[in-house]
């Protein structure tokens, strides 16, 4: 005679070491000879071992569910049965699916209180979803790491970045293997979305020794893709880090991945196209903007398009970058809208509509984007030959900006010029702009005469004024 309870503890052992057609042969085997009852309990127990393997085994784990109650209509009734039919439904509705009663949320069973919290979060019942009560340690090896990982993605879906973070450092810590890296992988994009890309070099480096050499036929696909993902999230760290020619890369050994196990993603295009951009590829960068475009589901396109649009700013093309722009600023929900309006702001200020740019920047300023607006406010306050303000726009973009970055050294370049205009007020001043903005501009670019011009005559009025000093400018 066949004991569930038996039966359940030797596949979940074969599960916690990874060997999931053990698990299913064990299943199988002992549905054989059990009896009615017994079997269609085992079919329940069949039917959460599909369900690991998410929208990819909705079809098994109906017919699973249809087959445990032919076998035994009782089982309707069963916290088990009703939570895994509110994943299923959940996997195929969504938020119109319908929630698991509260009595399968508090029943006794862990494995019902755990699918229960999966069907929660595949319908965005994120917070109802944390508020079911279940510790790690009630629930079998082999679902710790993944209690964990949905917990995960129900605090990201509630804005709970750090949060989410956290939880799949604590999934990767109880996975193995391949799923391990998969969670670091998790971890990091989340790190890279809360500006620590250093963290999250730092994870990916871990993530990368749990790959294998050598995958076997069944995990290569799964291996290969995953490296994709692990490519594309070192690329965008690596520009995060300033270094887009090693982004570069990586970004292109995401796409040959992707090429190799499966099809071209959104995702590795339109990072592609922000590497290419930091490269000074313009008409790469848009190409692979365009790819992106092509590829993005109507959540992405907002995105695809605001990258389009300053890659065709770029190009000096500001009547199809308004074209795009304008695009992104009619989705209400898109999130940077402020720097939408900002790069409007820039299109308006390239074909001289110099009212309307400073009207929208402005507004793209009073709503938070201080960098693009500031920097279109100068350019309009110099064309007015308002040369306070300018300075004024300039210095706002240096207290903003990160050190370093192309922002930083275009306002470092206008304050020099400005400065060079009103005849030197500040020599000491206008030399550590042109200084600061000189050892970021290359040899090439058409400022370096021009800065090198101004630090000459300002290191001359200052050796007037009787030297610096002894300070160091910078």
């Amino acid at each position: 005679m066949i004991d569930v309870a038996t039966t359940w503890q030797q596949v979940c052992e074969a599960l916690a070491g990874g060997d999931y057609e053990q698990a299913f042969g064990v299943l199988d085997a002992a549905m054989r000879e059990a009896h009615r009852p017994e079997r269609a309990r085992l079919t329940l127990l069949l039917g959460s071992l599909h369900a690991l393997y998410g929208d990819a085994a909705t079809t098994d784990l109906g017919a699973a569910l249809r087959e445990a109650r032919t076998i035994d209509p009782s089982l309707r009734e069963d916290p088990l049965y009703q939570a895994l039919m509110a994943e299923l439904d959940a996997r195929t509705r969504g938020p119109d699916a319908a929630p698991p009663s509260a009595a399968v949320r508090e029943a006794a069973d862990p494995l019902a209180r755990f699918h229960a919290l999966c069907a929660l979060v595949l319908m965005d019942e994120g917070q109802a979803a944390l508020d079911i009560h279940l510790p790690a340690s009630d629930l079998p090896v082999h679902l710790r790491w993944r209690l964990r990982s949905w917990e995960a993605e129900a605090n990201e879906g509630l804005g709970q970045t750090a949060d989410a973070a956290n939880l799949y450092g604590e999934a990767a810590h109880l996975a193995q293997g391949l799923n391990r890296a998969v969670m670091l992988q998790e971890q990091a994009a989340l790190q890279l979305q809360l500006g620590q890309p250093e963290a999250a070099k730092h994870t990916l480096d871990q993530a990368r020794l749990l790959y294998p050499t050598r995958p076997g036929p069944h995990d290569a696909e799964d291996a290969g893709l995953n490296l994709a993902t692990w490519h594309y999230l070192r690329a965008q760290a690596l520009l995060n880090l300033g270094q887009p020619d090693a982004a570069h890369d990586m970004i292109r050994e995401a796409a040959r991945l992707e090429a190799q196990h499966g099809d071209p993603s959104y995702g590795v295009a339109l990072v592609r196209g922000q590497v290419l951009t930091h490269l000074g590829r313009q008409q790469d960068a848009l190409n692979a903007f365009e790819d992106a475009l092509k590829l993005a589901t109507d959540a992405d396109r907002p995105y695809a398009n605001h990258e389009l649009g300053v890659a065709l700013l770029d190009l000096d093309r500001p009547v199809d970058a308004r074209e795009k722009l304008e695009a992104v600023l009619a989705d209400p929900e898109y999130p940077y809208q402020p720097e939408v309006l900002a790069d409007i702001a820039e299109c308006d200020y390239r074909l001289g509509r110099l009212q309307e740019a400073q009207l929208e920047a402005e507004q793209a300023l009073a709503q938070g984007a201080v960098i693009p607006a500031s920097l279109v406010l100068g350019s309009v306050a110099l064309d007015y030959f308002q040369l306070d303000e300018a300075l004024e726009h300039y210095d706002r973009v240096l207290r903003e900006a990160a050190p370093e970055s192309r922002d930083w050294v275009t306002a470092h370049q206008m304050a020099a010029d400005v400065m060079a205009q009103q005849g030197f007020p500040d020599p000491a001043a206008a030399y550590a702009h042109a200084q600061q903005a000189l050892a970021h501009t290359p040899d090439s670019d058409d400022w370096h005469v021009t800065l090198q011009e101004h630090l000459r005559k300002a290191e001359a009025l200052l050796s007037q004024q009787g030297g610096t000093g002894g300070r160091m400018l910078n």
